[in-house]
């Protein structure tokens, strides 16, 4: 999915900037990140 950098909800996570479609797609990461993350939890 492409999200627009200017409109997207952002979130800070260890010195890098990640954004989100939704605010309810930032909360979701910001509540388990490592969820969503390469190599993460399944």
């Amino acid at each position: 999915m492409e999200v627009n950098e200017k409109k997207a909800a952002k979130f800070n996570y260890k010195g890098k900037t990640y954004y989100f479609c939704s605010p309810s797609c930032k909360l979701a990461f910001k509540g388990n990140p490592n969820k969503f993350m390469k190599g993460g939890e399944k």
